[in-house]
């Protein structure tokens, strides 16, 4: 079996480390921080636990196979509890819903909003569950290295259907149906989970209604951060390890000797990095999975010769929103807000057109205000993240990806565009949801903006997912998870197939497993390893 050196220690790093490590391969992961986790750590003040990336628990059934592989279970691995309701909506200027994740009450909501709609959700969430069978069955769990498992009847005889799924943009396909603002924005916006707008998104991805209104939204207790450490500990138990505070400067190759002109260029040798201490090191390998964002990987790690993804490529593609994410300690409790609440401005397509509007470098002008953004807090399900009697707030305004718009900090020292962003924030949601003192209840506050996650997390352009999920960028368009120049060399995370999220993460792990056993199968491993 191989020497397997994974760069990062985020959920795709570790989901793959400890694939590897059951299949018997030696595993060394490094780690550019202290903590485990990437995008889904961990901030803790003054008795507030925080998770400071991914908050939603959606396609449980990803995770309990995820964990199968492994010779465990979700239900081993996590406390899992099913939200009720799944999330409120907050429509500008009009009083608070609340969404169910189940299918009656949500066709029941519809008719009550709009007469009709009811019956036309209930068809909506039919091809929106269809098509996620569809996409489990073959576009999910392949790699792409071959394109002739999806010659099958039941791919061939839907290709009609596929065309429009992937040419027509969720907006219009919501669109067709729903007329009320409010219904098509519950539809609408779960392109935000996929780094999208559903202006740019494939109405393919209708699908994910399927997964909030009907399969249900999860809160595994303790925080997604759960997550991190359950996969840390099956990383442990199948023997690899994990190398924390480790800087990877480089990945060594050497020439390939008697290949193909067109095959790859070098091969993969191992991987240099800086420790702890300052000093330099170098860890040999026969199979490098770099789980870093797929820029840096490309532009800072390797030689321009060996690069699958050049500067050039990636000046075609268009990025995911970035965030001012701002992290509240409340005291008191806070009633009027869900465990996620959704706050939705009446034109929100001008606030979609302002992220996706590429002006990066240009001097940041104010953001707009009122701008839609998402709530969660945790605290009204799980007492162990806030100290009695107050309230853990989390909130998240998308903005456009560029790290000059700047960083956050801790007590408004941030820089002044993040900062006024989250004022503005915290005011929105002080006046619609009816919390009047709530800015003058506040214990803690940190908040992070675009220049963080490229700092910290050498995002590329800033941004807090990754690639948008555009029809370019999606299925066997997204980039794949192996390096054209380099043999050895693989990729794994939310910039790749099969693209963003905590469950696409968990699958893009088992993808390498696939390419590295040479399986061009299209559906899910068989259980256990």
């Amino acid at each position: 079996m191989s020497r397997v050196v994974v760069v990062g220690a985020g959920v795709a790093g570790l989901a793959t480390a400890a694939l590897l490590a059951r299949e018997g391969h030696e595993v060394t992961v490094l780690e550019a921080q202290e903590e485990l986790g990437g995008r889904a750590g961990l901030w803790e003040a003054d008795g507030f636990r925080f998770d400071t990336g991914p908050s939603w628990y959606l396609m449980p059934e990803v995770f309990d196979h995820f964990f199968r592989l492994l010779g465990t279970s979700a239900a081993d691995q996590l406390d899992l509890e099913r939200l009720d309701p799944a999330y409120r909506v907050f429509p500008e200027g009009r009083p608070p819903v609340d969404v169910r994740s189940d299918r009656a009450d949500a066709v029941a909501l519809f008719e009550s909003v709009e007469p009709g709609a009811g019956a036309r959700l209930s068809s909506y969430l039919d091809s929106a569950a269809e098509v996620y069978e569809l996409a489990k069955e073959y576009f999910l769990y392949t790699t792409f290295a071959s394109l002739l498992p999806l010659a099958t009847p039941g791919v061939l005889a839907r290709l009609p259907r596929l065309a429009r799924l992937l040419t027509e943009s969720l907006e219009a396909r919501v669109a067709r149906d729903f007329q009320d603002v409010r219904l098509r924005q519950v539809l609408g916006y779960p392109a935000v989970f996929l780094g999208s707008s559903p202006a740019l998104t494939p109405s393919m991805y209708h699908l994910m209604s399927h997964l909030d209104l009907t399969e249900g939204v999860l809160y595994p207790r303790r925080g997604l951060v759960e997550v991190v450490r359950a996969l840390a500990r099956q990383v442990t138990a199948h023997g690899a390890t994990v190398v924390t505070r480790a800087r990877v400067g480089a990945i060594t190759t050497r020439p390939r000797a008697g290949g193909l002109p067109a095959g790859p260029r070098a091969v993969v040798t191992g991987v240099g990095y800086e420790d702890a201490a300052g000093r330099r090191r170098h860890v040999p390998a026969d199979v490098v999975v770099s789980t870093a964002d797929l820029h840096h990987t490309e532009t800072e790690l390797l030689p321009p010769s060996l690069r699958t993804f050049p500067e050039r490529w990636w000046r075609r593609r268009v990025p995911g929103p970035s965030a001012v994410m701002v992290y509240l300690g409340v005291e008191g409790r806070l009633p009027e807000l869900e465990h996620h609440s959704l706050f939705f401005t009446e034109d929100w397509r001008t606030g979609f057109d302002r992220i996706f509007t590429d002006d990066a470098g240009v001097a940041p002008a104010p953001f707009p205000s009122p701008t839609s953004l998402y709530v969660s807090r945790p605290s009204a399900t799980d007492a162990t993240v806030a100290p009695p009697g107050s309230e853990a707030l989390i909130v998240l305004v998308p903005v456009p990806p560029d790290p000059g718009l700047g960083r956050g900090g801790r007590d408004g020292r941030g820089d002044a565009w993040v900062e006024a962003v989250a004022d503005a924030a915290i005011d929105q949601v002080a006046g619609w949801a009816g919390v009047a003192d709530l800015r003058d209840r506040i214990h803690v506050r940190r908040t992070m903006g675009p220049g963080d996650y490229a700092a910290e997390l050498s995002s590329w352009r800033g941004t807090a997912l990754g690639p948008a999920h555009t029809l370019a960028q999606s299925a066997m368009f997204r980039a794949g998870n192996r390096s054209r120049k380099v043999a050895g060399l693989l990729y794994a995370g939310g910039s790749v197939i099969p693209g963003i999220g905590l469950p696409m993460c968990l699958i893009s792990a088992e993808l390498v497993v696939k390419r590295l056993r040479g399986d061009v199968s299209t559906t899910a491993l068989p259980e256990p390893l």
